[in-house]
C-alpha cells in the first residue's frame, strides 16, 4: 500500500439521474452538506440520462447553488452509460459513483475518501440490509447476482454502484472501449488496493424506483454477456446432455431389436423430438444473443451523446 497522503485531493461524486426531479436538489443539499462539514474539496457532476420530468432544470439550479455540473444525454441511453459519461468528464483525484435518490448514504463518503487518502485506489459500497423493496425484486436480484458471480469468480452478492475510484483506476475503466461495459463488475475486475465500507441501503428521498421487473431483467442479461461468456458453456454442456441421452435411447432400441421385442408407439418419439428441438432453439437463442453484442460492438458507435452541459470547474470549494 502507498503512504498516505494528508494533501486533499478533489472528490467528483458521479450521480446518474433518470426521473429525478425531486430528487436532485435534495441529493445536491445532502452531499454538499455532508462534504463541506467533513472539509472535502469537491464537485458533484449529474449525469441527466435522458429524462422528460425537468431533470435537467433541477441540474442547471443545482448547478447555481452548490458546486455542481451537468451532463445531459441527446436520449435515454442507459445508468451504465451515464456512470462511465460521469468518468470520462470528471477532474477529481478520485471518484465516487452513487444513487440521485440518496439510497447511498452520503456521510459514507467521508469514510471512502478518507481510505482513499489511506492508499486505498477502489473502495467498494457493500450493502448490509436491501432496504425495503417488492419481495420478487429481491428474489430476481439473488438469482441474478448468483448468476453473475459464478460466471465471473466475484462474488458480486452484496456489489453495488456506490464506490469511490482512485484517478487511475477511473482512467483504466474510462479507456476500455467495449459499449456494454458493466460498471459494478468492471471496478472490481480491474482490481486495484481495494477496501470495503459496509452500508444500508436507505428508503428513496423522493418518487419511486425506474427499475420495473422486465428492465432487471434486460439489465440482467445485457450485463451477463458482456462480461461473461458462460452462457456459451451451456450450449456446449446441453449438447453433450443430448449426446449421452441419444446414445442411451440408441442402445436400448437396439437392444429391443436384438431381443425381437417389439418397440412401443409414437408417443416417446414425438417427446423426443420437442425435446431436442426444444434445446437446439434456446442454444440458437443463447449464440444468436451473443452475435447481436458483437454485431453492437463492431459498428463502434459511442456509447453515449451529451447533448448540453452546465455549471463549470469554477464553482468548485
Amino acid at each position: 500500500m502507498t503512504m498516505p497522503d494528508h494533501t486533499p485531493g478533489l472528490l467528483t461524486v458521479v450521480i446518474p439521474a433518470y426521473q429525478e426531479r425531486l430528487s436532485v436538489p435534495m441529493a445536491a443539499q445532502a452531499i454538499s452538506q455532508v462534504l463541506k462539514e467533513a472539509g472535502i474539496p469537491f464537485e458533484l457532476l449529474f449525469v441527466d440520462d435522458g429524462s422528460g420530468d425537468g431533470t435537467w432544470d433541477a441540474i442547471q439550479d443545482a448547478a447555481l447553488l452548490c458546486p455542481a455540473r451537468g451532463l445531459r444525454f441527446s436520449r435515454n441511453f442507459g445508468k451504465e452509460a451515464a456512470i462511465f459519461a460521469g468518468l470520462a468528464s470528471a477532474e477529481g483525484d478520485c471518484c465516487a459513483v452513487m444513487d440521485c435518490d440518496l439510497q447511498h448514504p452520503p456521510e459514507k463518503l467521508v469514510q471512502m475518501y478518507r481510505l482513499w487518502q489511506q492508499g486505498y485506489q477502489v473502495v467498494e459500497g457493500v450493502k448490509t440490509d436491501r432496504g425495503r423493496e417488492n419481495p420478487l425484486h429481491t428474489l430476481a436480484a439473488r438469482g441474478f447476482y448468483s448468476a453473475i458471480s459464478g460466471a465471473t469468480g466475484i462474488d458480486m452478492s452484496r456489489a453495488s454502484d456506490f464506490k469511490l475510484l482512485d484517478r487511475r483506476a477511473v482512467d483504466v475503466l474510462v479507456a476500455m472501449r467495449e459499449k456494454n461495459a458493466f460498471f459494478r463488475a468492471l471496478s472490481s475486475w480491474i482490481g486495484f488496493q481495494t477496501a470495503q465500507v459496509e452500508f444500508e441501503v436507505q428508503p428513496r428521498a423522493a418518487g419511486s424506483s425506474k427499475w420495473p421487473l422486465a428492465a432487471l431483467i434486460r439489465y440482467a442479461l445485457t450485463n451477463i454477456a458482456a462480461f461473461s461468456s458462460a452462457p456459451l458453456h451451456v450450449v456446449t454442456v446441453l449438447g453433450v446432455l443430448v449426446l449421452i441421452s441419444s446414445l442411451v435411447l440408441g442402445l436400448h432400441s437396439f437392444w429391443k431389436k436384438l431381443s425381437g421385442q417389439a418397440l412401443e408407439g409414437f408417443t416417446t418419439v414425438i417427446l423426443l423430438i420437442l425435446l431436442i428441438g426444444s434445446i437446439l432453439m434456446i442454444c440458437l437463442g443463447i449464440i444468436g444473443y451473443y452475435i447481436a453484442k458483437i454485431y453492437e460492438e463492431i459498428k463502434d458507435r459511442p456509447r453515449y451523446i451529451v447533448a448540453e452541459r452546465c455549471g463549470g470547474t469554477q464553482n468548485a470549494q
